[in-house]
């Protein structure tokens, strides 16, 4: 093989991921543009069906449940069958559906079952996508990828677009019509998907043969979750997706129940919201490709600990929008726990299953236990009580980070070359 050729199949190799990149980005963050949106319409939605926070958090619980069972079965379905992009067509085609679903439904009962379907959908998507990207992927730019791919995106469509659109459109219609335009662009991304994505990539085919055998040995569940980052990965899930989708779920309720703010005020601290998650959600990721994942994930978090405590006792909507893009910093440590570490821990074969079991766990425990819990005590204790349950999940992922061990391939072979010839590491 002439240099030619293979400068010629790096510059593909190159373009495609590119390509991937862009299209993985809409894929997924249509999917938070969709799950979001239930938290924006919540006080129109009030206004018709009369929920209470228990049950505004149990329509966020029961999605977060079947997102956690989907996403596990997902990923462990597609090591099986060694295939990615038909699985991610159908999960985008379906979720698009189910979103819209929710604007024909005519009480608490219905919503929980659109809810339920969507999540079904959804949690199939970023199992499928992150393993699509990482095999894409050159290693100088893993993190920074995948931190487009699960933070910025999220934030820019679920965090930017979904409060302005969905606010506008139910202030203009109603709240059912702005579920039911989240078909269309979904529609979009699956024939994008199906049209340019690629089961393997020209990275994976140009790889060495052993490599390749490797990547074809199946390896069982039980080996993986023996690998203590993937354990500790897990714990992290469980904590930050309390942290995340209790403040996600109650922060609009509580600006305008508690803090008195109006519709459009509430959509405009919640896009500040929207700019961190952009901001952090590959700022995080590409820093921890340089200082490491273990640091990176330590300092955000610390930082994650200030926002819920902001919304309860920063008053001005406008300092209180500055400082949740300083201290909104956990969806850029997402990618690292739930995407970058994994990758760099596991054999390539359980990958995806790597990924769709931490995704399931932190879901089922953070994503449907914590909204149901933080519900019920807002309606004990009053809607404070949510943001302190998000910030004490905040806390624990501080704790339970010093048991990682570094993965960054920049600073292991910064470390390995400090380390003397012949002496232990």
């Amino acid at each position: 093989m002439t240099d030619t050729t293979v400068a010629a199949g790096s510059r593909a190799a190159d373009r495609y991921e590119n390509r991937l990149l862009v299209i993985l980005f809409l894929s997924f963050g249509f999917v938070f543009f969709d799950r979001q949106a239930l938290s924006f319409l919540a006080p129109y939605m009030d206004a018709e069906f009369g929920l209470s926070n228990a049950q505004l958090g149990t329509l966020s619980g029961v999605l977060a449940l079947t997102w956690a069972l989907a996403g596990m079965f997902a990923g462990r379905l597609s090591d099986a069958l060694g295939r990615r992009k038909p699985i991610l067509v159908a999960a985008v085609v379906l979720f698009s559906l189910f979103s819209a679903s929710s604007g024909l439904m005519a009480g608490f009962a219905g919503l929980l079952a659109a809810r339920a379907l969507m999540g079904t959908a959804e949690g199939a998507v970023l199992p499928m996508a992150q393993s699509l990207m990482v095999e894409a992927s050159r290693e100088s730019r893993r993190g920074f990828n995948m931190g487009l791919l699960q933070g910025s995106s999220a934030g820019l469509l679920g965090g930017i677009v979904a409060p302005l659109v969905v606010v506008w459109i139910a202030e203009t219609w109603n709240w059912r019509v702005a579920f039911y335009v989240t078909i269309i662009p979904g529609l979009i991304v699956a024939a994008l998907i199906w049209r340019f994505v690629r089961e393997r990539s020209p990275r994976t085919l140009a790889e060495s043969a052993r490599e390749q055998q490797e990547t074809a040995v199946k390896v069982p569940l039980r080996e993986v979750l023996k690998l203590r980052n993937i354990v500790v990965c897990m714990l992290i899930a469980c904590c930050y997706l309390t942290w995340f989708v209790t403040i996600i779920t109650f922060t609009p309720t509580y600006l305008t129940e508690v803090k008195g703010f109006d519709p459009g005020t509430m959509s405009g601290v919640m896009t500040c919201l929207g700019v961190a998650w952009v901001l952090w959600g590959f700022a995080t990721p590409a820093i921890s490709d340089r200082i490491g994942r273990k640091p990176a994930l330590i300092g955000f978090t610390v930082l994650a600990v200030c926002c819920p405590l902001a919304v309860v006792y920063v008053e001005s909507p406008v300092l209180l929008g500055a400082i949740m893009v300083v201290t909104y910093t956990g969806l850029g440590c997402f990618t690292l726990f739930m995407a970058t570490i994994p990758a760099e821990t596991v054999p390539r074969a359980a990958l995806a299953t790597a990924l769709g079991v931490i995704m399931g766990v932190g879901e089922l425990a953070g994503g449907f236990l914590g909204p149901m819990v933080a519900g019920w005590a807002s309606d004990q204790w009053g809607l404070q009580a949510a943001m302190f349950i998000a910030a004490g999940g905040a806390v624990a992922v501080v704790a339970l980070c010093f048991a990682l061990k570094e993965t960054a391939p920049a600073v292991l072979r910064r470390r390995a070359a400090a380390v003397p010839d012949g002496s232990a590491a």
